[in-house]
């Protein structure tokens, strides 16, 4: 399950709790997997079942004990089993083109609000990426100091911006077709 594995190279970097993790996934790969923290905190329990974590209570004064998570030699293994495995192609899953499909009743501006709305939303999440992502990934770079995974955290948030650029290509020229739809037929009666 990629959370769980991602989970443990989290961990593997460093001890962290679950909220920590939360943080970490926020600003570090949540262009391309994001996680709920209710899930970090289920897959927490599930990787230590299985032995692949292990956590330990820190005493703090005047707050709750912090549990703190770290990777075992067992989740060490299991960690490079699944980042050398190829995983399946997983099938595309995208709500906004289920509106598109079914919108022949709509007019060509309700469909153009759609459209644009969500190409509004893509350009500031680009945005995001291009700022805060970036600082985030050079911070944590700073913070490890392992220039290969720095590049390889690169790597991914290029796929992110290459990934919005695209499809922002495709809303623009998807806009000038709706523009020219033949005109709206009255639903049957």
């Amino acid at each position: 399950m990629p959370l769980e594995h991602a989970i443990l190279a989290f961990i593997e970097y460093q001890p962290m709790s679950g909220y920590d993790l939360k943080k970490f996934f926020d600003v570090s790969v949540a262009h391309f997997w994001s996680a709920a923290q209710s899930h970090i905190y289920k897959s927490l329990e599930g990787l230590e079942k299985k032995g692949w974590a292990e956590a330990h209570v820190i005493q703090q004064d005047g707050k709750p004990n912090r549990k703190e998570f770290q990777i075992t030699d067992t989740g060490r293994a299991e960690l490079r089993r699944w980042v050398v495995t190829p995983i399946p192609m997983e099938p595309v899953r995208e709500a906004m083109l289920i509106q598109v499909f079914f919108s022949h009743f709509s007019t060509n501006e309700e469909i153009t609000g759609l459209l644009e709305a969500r190409m509004k939303e893509m350009r500031e999440h680009l945005q995001i990426l291009r700022t805060s992502a970036q600082a985030a990934i050079n911070e944590n770079a700073k913070q490890i100091g392992i220039e290969r995974a720095r590049q390889l955290w690169q790597v991914t948030l290029d796929y992110g911006i290459d990934y919005y650029e695209f499809q922002l290509k495709w809303y623009e020229k998807t806009l000038n077709t709706i523009f020219n739809l033949p005109p709206l037929m009255p639903p049957n009666q």
